[in-house]
C-alpha cells in the first residue's frame, strides 16, 4: 500500500524536522521510507513476548495505518524510532527538590530529554520562596522564578535533537508564599519564552473562592503558614495575567490526583508542556492519534462513523503505543523504571472538527457534544479491551497491584491509562487535518510553525463546498483571508456561515462543555485553548475558568488573540497578528 497524497505543508514539514539525514545534512529518505522504518522499529517488541512471532503481519498493519494518515504517533516516534539511542516520548516531568544539586541535575536531565525531541514539566512548589534562609551559605533564596530563568536559558541553547525547539511547563502551587510573583513571570514577553506556565490550583482555593474567604500561603520548606490572601483576588491575578499574554493556565490538581489510577505511588505535582499529561516524577509517556476524517462511510450521501473501521484501528493503536514503551530508549533508568511500571499510553484522536464539517454538524451545538461522547467513550472502551487482553498475553502493567483497577478486583490491565488528547500541533499537519479536538481557527489562516517559514492554508472542507456553490474565487479568497471569522461576508450563504464557525464565533462555554465532554472518557487529561477574541475581558477569562472547574475539566488555557506578538495560528491580515 502507497503513502496517501501528502499536502504541500505537510511534505514542508517532514523535510524540515522528521526524515533523516546523512552527516552533510542532507535527506536520505522519503516520507514513505521513515514510516516503514517506523512500523518495523515498533513491531519488533512483538518478539519479546513471543520470540518465534511473524512480525511481518503486525510490521505491515502499522505501516498500513500511517500510511493511509489514520494514525500517527507523536512526533519523537516518527523522529526517532530506528535509530540508535531513539528516545520515542513525547512527554516527561522531572522533579525538582529544594537543594541546588537537584536543580541543576533536573537542568541536566531537561537537556538530555529537549536533546532527544521530548517535552518536559516540572512543580516548582517544593522551592523555598524568595528571601527564604539559605542554612548552608547563609544567604537568602533567589526563589522559584529566578530558577525557572536557568530551565529557560538551558532550553534555549538546546534545540531538540536540531529539529524541534524545547518546550516545558512550568507549575507553581497555588498556596506557595511566591504565587503572584510567578503569576506575573511573563509580564515581560521576553521571559520564560520556552515555557508555558500554570497555577496548580486546590479545591481549598476554590472553596474560598466561592464562599468570598482567603486561604494560606505555606512555606514549603517550614510548613508554616506565612500569609494570607484573598482567593478571589489571586484569580483575579490570574485572569488579569492570562488576559494580557495567555499564561499562566490553570490546573486543578486535586483532580487530576483523586483522578489518577496509580495514586497510591504517590502525588502528580505537574503535566507535559500543553497539559494533557499529567504525571509522576521522572514518569514518561507516549501518544498518538486517530484522524476522524479517515473513519467516515458515506450513507445516503452522509458522512457517518465507521465504527467497525475505528475499532480495528482503536485495537492496532492501542498495540502500537504499548509496543513503543518496549522499544523506547530511556535517557535516564528512572525515567525507565517509573514508565514500564505504570505503562501508561495516550491515544487520542485528531481531525474532531474536519469530521464534524463533513458531517454538516456545527461544533457549537448539542448534536457535536453527543457525537463527540460516541467516539471518545467508544475509543476509551475499546483502547481499555485492547489493554486487557494484552495484559493476558504480556502481563498487567507492574504497578498494577498498588491501583484502582486492583481495589476494584479488575479489571486487569496492561496500561493504567490508555487516553490522552493532545493538541496534535505537527502530525495534524502531516495527516493534513485539524488539531485535536479544536474547532477551526479560521477558514483560511497561517501557522507559524517553523522559525523561518509561515504555512497557509484554507480548510479543505469549505474549499470543495465553496466550489460547489460557485462561490470560489479571488474576492471570496481575498476577503475570508482577512478576518477570523466568515460571519459578515455577504457572498457566503447563511447555511455555510452556520456550520464553518471558527474558534472565535465560539462562546467560552461551548468550549468547555466539549473539553469537559473528552475530558469525561481521557484517562489522562485533555489540551484544548479556550480561544477568546480580542475584545474579551478579563471577567470572561475568570468565568471561563469557574467554569471549567464546574464542569469537571482538570485544566484550561485560555488564549485571548492578539496578547502575544508571536502566535502559532494567525489570520493572514489579522488587525492583531
Amino acid at each position: 500500500m502507497m503513502l496517501a497524497k501528502l499536502t504541500k505543508n505537510a511534505i514542508i514539514i517532514l523535510k524540515r524536522r522528521y526524515l533523516r539525514r546523512n552527516l552533510q545534512g542532507k535527506i536520505i529518505e522519503t516520507p514513505d521510507q521513515m514510516l516503514l522504518r517506523v512500523a518495523r522499529q515498533i513491531a519488533k517488541a512483538d518478539r519479546i513476548y513471543n520470540p518465534k512471532t511473524l512480525i511481518h503481519k503486525t510490521e505491515k498493519t502499522f505501516y498500513e495505518m500511517m500510511a493511509q494518515l489514520e494514525f500517527l504517533p507523536n512526533s519523537p516516534t516518527l523522529m526517532n524510532a530506528g535509530k540508535k539511542e531513539g528516545q520515542l516520548a513525547a512527554c516527561f516531568v522531572i522533579p525538582v527538590e529544594d537543594s541546588l544539586e537537584s536543580i541543576f541535575e533536573a537542568v541536566k536531565i531537561t537537556a538530555i530529554i529537549h536533546q532527544t525531541g521530548g517535552g518536559t514539566g516540572f512543580s516548582f512548589s517544593k522551592l523555598r520562596p524568595k528571601n527564604d534562609v539559605v542554612a548552608s551559605t547563609g544567604g537568602i533564596a533567589s526563589g522559584p522564578v529566578s530558577f525557572m530563568k536557568v530551565f529557560n536559558t538551558a532550553t534555549d541553547i538546546i534545540k531538540q535533537g536540531g529539529s524541534r525547539r524545547g518546550a516545558n511547563m512550568g507549575v507553581l502551587r497555588v498556596d506557595h508564599p511566591d504565587i503572584i510573583e510567578f503569576i506575573r513571570a511573563k509580564e515581560d514577553t521576553a521571559e520564560l519564552t520556552n515555557f508555558n506556565i500554570s497555577v496548580a490550583v486546590t479545591d481549598k482555593f476554590m472553596k474560598a473562592i466561592k464562599e468570598d474567604k482567603t486561604y494560606n500561603l505555606v512555606n514549603p520548606r517550614t510548613g508554616k503558614i506565612v500569609k494570607r490572601l484573598m482567593a478571589k483576588e489571586i484569580l483575579r491575578e490570574i485572569s488579569e495575567a492570562a488576559w494580557h499574554t495567555g499564561d499562566p493556565g490553570v490546573l486543578f490538581i486535586d483532580r487530576i490526583n483523586q483522578q489518577n489510577p496509580t495514586k497510591k505511588i504517590g502525588e502528580i505535582e505537574a503535566t507535559n508542556p500543553c497539559g494533557e499529561q499529567p504525571l509522576h516524577p521522572f514518569e514518561s509517556c507516549n501518544l498518538g492519534s486517530i484522524n476522524l476524517t479517515k473513519m467516515l462511510k458515506k450513507e445516503k450521501k452522509t458522512w457517518k462513523i465507521d465504527y467497525d473501521k475505528l475499532t480495528k484501528t482503536v485495537l492496532e493503536c492501542t498495540h502500537f503505543l504499548d509496543n513503543v514503551i518496549d522499544m523506547n530508549y530511556y535517557p535516564l533508568p528512572q525515567i525507565e523504571a517509573i514508565t514500564k511500571a505504570n505503562r501508561r499510553i495516550g491515544l487520542g484522536i485528531m481531525g474532531f472538527a474536519d469530521m464534524l464539517l463533513m458531517s454538516g454538524i456545527p461544533y457549537n451545538s448539542e448534536d457535536a457534544l453527543k457525537i463527540a461522547e460516541e467516539i471518545m467513550s467508544f475509543i476509551q472502551a475499546v483502547s481499555r479491551k485492547t489493554s486487557a487482553r494484552l495484559a493476558e498475553e504480556r502481563g498487567v502493567f507492574p504497578n498494577f497491584n498498588q491501583s484502582v483497577y486492583c481495589d476494584a478486583g479488575g479489571p486487569f490491565f496492561r496500561n493504567a491509562t490508555t487516553t490522552t488528547i493532545a493538541p496534535t500541533g505537527t502530525i495534524s499537519i502531516i495527516a493534513g487535518c485539524s488539531s485535536g479536538i479544536e474547532p477551526i481557527y479560521a477558514v483560511s489562516f497561517v501557522r507559524n510553525v517553523l522559525e523561518d517559514a509561515r504555512l497557509s492554508e484554507i480548510n479543505p472542507v469549505f474549499k470543495k463546498m465553496a466550489m460547489k456553490r460557485g462561490i470560489y474565487n479571488d474576492a471570496l479568497l481575498n476577503a475570508i483571508s482577512r478576518s477570523e471569522s466568515i460571519q459578515e461576508i455577504p457572498a457566503i450563504p447563511q447555511d455555510i456561515k452556520d456550520l464553518f464557525v471558527t474558534a472565535f464565533d465560539i462562546h467560552p462555554e461551548w468550549h468547555i462543555k466539549m473539553q469537559s465532554v473528552f475530558q469525561r472518557f481521557s484517562d489522562n487529561a485533555v489540551s484544548k485553548t479556550i480561544n477568546l477574541p480580542n475584545t474579551a475581558t478579563v471577567k470572561d477569562i475568570e468565568d471561563a475558568y469557574l467554569t471549567a472547574y464546574h464542569f469537571g475539566c482538570k485544566g484550561v488555557t485560555v488564549f485571548r488573540t492578539g496578547s502575544r506578538r508571536k502566535q502559532v495560528l494567525s489570520c493572514i491580515n489579522s488587525l492583531y497578528c
